[in-house]
């Protein structure tokens, strides 16, 4: 398998750090650099110029945001200090899945590691499922690291 380039995309979840480890192993497998992701959610009802107006939701946006950096910020030095070529990418969408795709296709990624929380039945259908929109929206292959108890 000719794995050059990965994209990881994460969350602040305890299953985005899991899904980083075994990425690192992946990676150093494979001889491939790593571009780390999180999308910061935008609400689909407004828009980035609403939040700029609003001084509760901008505070929440860019609380987001900073929150996000720092995620991005440790998992990159992590991977950094495993000796891995690594960059991280801050997205900002109403859909993670098609940011997460749409920048796998700019970056000519070739594989996308996402965690899975493991949600089933009705939680699943509820919540959804960003693995899976990921598997559906992207054309790169994706490797779905499940969340174990």
């Amino acid at each position: 398998m000719d794995c050059q380039h990965i994209l990881l995309s994460v969350d602040d979840s305890p299953i985005a750090i899991a899904t980083a480890d075994q990425t690192i192993v992946l990676a150093k497998a494979l001889g491939s650099k790593v571009t780390i992701a999180s999308v910061v959610v935008i609400d689909p009802l407004t828009s980035v110029s609403f939040y700029k107006n609003v001084p509760g939701v901008t505070d929440y946006y860019m609380e987001a945001k900073a929150h996000a950096k720092n995620i991005l910020a440790e998992l990159g030095l992590k991977f950094t200090n495993a000796g891995i070529e690594t960059t991280t990418e801050l997205l900002s969408s109403q859909s993670p899945s098609e940011a997460i795709a749409k920048l796998a296709d700019e970056l000519n990624i070739d594989l996308i590691v996402v965690g899975s929380h493991g949600r089933t039945g009705f939680k699943k259908a509820f919540i959804g499922s960003i693995a899976q929109e990921i598997l559906t929206s992207s054309h790169v292959p994706v490797l779905v690291v499940k969340h174990t108890k």
